[in-house]
């Protein structure tokens, strides 16, 4: 909490004048050339300037850097240097020859990073959760929440192992167990101010700040390319950790193999796969029977998307399954929670062993509420994850950070900002864990997918990078 308290510290702001302006704002190339060769770095160096064309004495200013060539279908992310006194380089990797075009966005300035990060801490009560109670053939709903400010009795849903709770008001003549499904919708509530709810207004969200840059020309240059090794669970992932060219994700840092059908398909032979998250990792187990045709889903008689899904075929000994992470889990549609599962509860029961195969990813239903929860969340996992290589060193963990979503979607709530939050805090909490990394943020960047749930080639590219990991 201290280390990101310092990375977003409050910010004056008595104007809207005095906040960062893409457009008063400058940005020169470092060493411009006629030509670039493949391989080498561009720089940037950026000034940021107020609305008077002001130099800003300070950073914090949330940015995107992306560099792309629409007739190459090809994208890669760049890296943003904070200096943290209103400049920042900016920095990208040449990965492909042609005409390639660059970007910086300002999606929010500091002054709006920093009420941001102040709302968010604030409470826990954007997301209102009302709890089914079933008794026979009536139901009684209920107000639920991770904290419930009321004088009513209370049912606690305890996570022993973690001290995660999650609460009911009590409803009358019904035991606290009766509870069998949840649902939410958003509360009316905001801890921005007016002025500050005008940074988030559409027209100020994600503006290009590289005004008349042309394109850059970029050549093969007759350079030997570097063997990489075949990519492995622990390796250290650069920024950015691959590219798309042509559609086809390409990651930097190991020797990816593209997969056909018949190798996926021995790949997965014998295999127990567990996918535990949100929606976005339900997309995986959507997408394989596409490519694995004998790969059939088992019916276990649940209700709605948010199910247990599981994926079966019997005759090559494949098991895949899906499960969604415990509270909070935010939506609109009705989910049971009998089988509710804290994912470090999920992999304490999981025996595991060489053919075993854990995929967690965590974020996107953490962004409405304090980043405690996530923090706490994240560490419990680690936890998990380290007693399960103590009785099982064989097992492989991968973990999937959040993707990107669109960039005008409730701010407050939802906002990318929160998501990089939480891409930061992954990064820290498992830096030095023996884990894959599939660097899906990284990933729809380069798509520039700006979706929730990304198209399919996205998804292909994120499993293929996973299964080069477990094969």
């Amino acid at each position: 909490m201290k280390k990101l308290d310092q990375q977003f510290p409050p910010r004056p702001f008595p104007h809207v004048n005095t906040t960062t302006s893409a457009a008063h704002s400058k940005v020169t190339m470092l060493n411009p050339q006629d030509t670039y060769c493949k391989g080498e770095q561009l720089e940037l160096l950026l000034e940021a300037r107020d609305h008077l064309g002001r130099r800003k004495k300070y950073g914090g200013d949330f940015l995107r850097a992306r560099m792309s060539s629409p007739s190459l279908r090809a994208g890669a992310s760049g890296e943003v240097i904070d200096f943290n006194n209103g400049t920042y380089l900016v920095r990208f990797t040449l990965f492909w020859e042609g005409q390639v075009s660059l970007s910086l966005l300002l999606i929010h300035p500091s002054e709006g990073v920093s009420a941001l990060w102040r709302a968010r801490n604030q409470g826990y009560n954007r997301v209102i959760f009302t709890g089914h109670f079933a008794n026979g053939t009536s139901k009684i709903f209920s107000e639920c929440g991770l904290t419930l400010n009321t004088s009513a009795k209370l049912c606690q849903y305890l996570d022993a192992g973690n001290q995660d709770a999650f609460y009911c008001v009590k409803p009358q003549h019904m035991p606290c167990g009766a509870l069998t499904h949840m649902t939410t919708r958003n509360r009316d509530i905001s801890y921005l101010s007016v002025k500050e709810k005008s940074l988030f207004h559409r027209s100020n969200v994600g503006v290009e700040m590289m005004k008349g840059l042309k394109h850059i020309a970029v050549s093969r240059c007759n350079k030997s390319e570097n063997i990489k090794e075949k990519c492995e669970i622990g390796m250290k992932i650069p920024v950015p950790g691959g590219y798309t060219l042509e559609r086809k994700w390409i990651t930097t840092f190991c020797n990816q193999t593209h997969l056909n059908t018949v190798k996926i398909k021995d790949c997965l032979k014998g295999k127990l796969i567990y996918l535990l998250g949100d929606s976005t990792l339900r997309q995986w187990i959507y997408y394989l029977p596409k490519v694995v045709k004998t790969l059939k889903f088992f019916d276990l008689h649940g209700t709605g998307v948010f199910k247990k899904h599981l994926l079966l075929d019997a005759e090559n000994h494949i098991q895949i399954q899906w499960k969604k992470h415990s509270y909070p889990f935010v939506t609109l549609q009705l989910y049971s929670v009998i089988d509710e599962g804290y994912i470090p509860r999920e992999i304490d029961q999981i025996p595991g062993d060489k053919n075993t195969v854990i995929v967690i990813t965590l974020g996107q239903h953490f962004r409405p509420f304090p980043i405690d929860i996530f923090i706490r969340r994240a560490i419990s996992v680690r936890k998990a994850i380290e007693l399960l290589f103590l009785r099982s060193p064989a097992c492989k963990v991968i973990l999937k950070t959040e993707n990107t979503r669109d960039m005008h979607a409730d701010t407050e709530r939802f906002g990318d900002f929160h998501g990089y939050i939480h891409y930061l805090t992954m990064k820290d909490i498992f830096k030095d864990l023996n884990v894959g990394v599939i660097d899906a943020w990284d990933m729809t960047i380069a798509y520039d997918s700006n979706n929730i749930h990304p198209p399919d080639h996205v998804i292909g590219d994120q499993i293929s990078l996973f299964l080069n990991y477990i094969c």
